[in-house]
């Protein structure tokens, strides 16, 4: 599986243990940035991982910053992208067996380099359901996507 990788300046000091760990599972890596702890915006790098998804060149991407949070509510805000900030096992897993995410965000500040391994597992070893319920309820996520404001 490819995944695209992002992190600002704050996500900088797990960025490195989450690519590690990735290209150790057999993964291929894109990575869009940041590439050095000097500031940068989470948007800004959110944009270049969403892209690579959305354009099929990622199959899933993960996001690191400092909460998590900021870069969630920035791929939420691409269209095409479900993304859930994902500080334990059983979302990690469930975020994509149940509601299709393609993008985890994890915070730097708040999980450490083990609990972040766990979780990249989880996230990857995941699969969308085909229960019928799981999917009824994306295609109503995708729905409100399309819907006009």
């Amino acid at each position: 599986m490819r995944i695209a990788i992002g992190s600002d300046h704050a996500g900088w000091p797990l960025k490195s243990t989450v690519i590690e760990h990735i290209r150790s599972l057999g993964h291929e890596v894109i990575d869009v940035g940041g590439f050095s702890d000097t500031p940068v915006d989470f948007p800004d790098v959110a944009q270049n991982l969403t892209s690579e998804v959305l354009a099929g060149r990622a199959e899933r991407g993960i996001m690191v910053c400092g909460t998590g949070v900021g870069a969630s509510i920035a791929a939420n805000k691409i269209r095409g992208i479900r993304a859930a900030v994902c500080h334990d096992v059983h979302s990690a897993h469930q975020s994509v067996e149940h509601d299709d995410v393609n993008v985890m965000c994890l915070g730097a500040q708040i999980v450490g380099a083990w609990l972040a391994t766990d979780l990249i597992d989880a996230f990857l070893g995941a699969e969308f359901s085909t229960d019928d319920d799981f999917r009824r309820r994306v295609e109503k996520l995708n729905a409100l996507e399309r819907s006009p404001q």
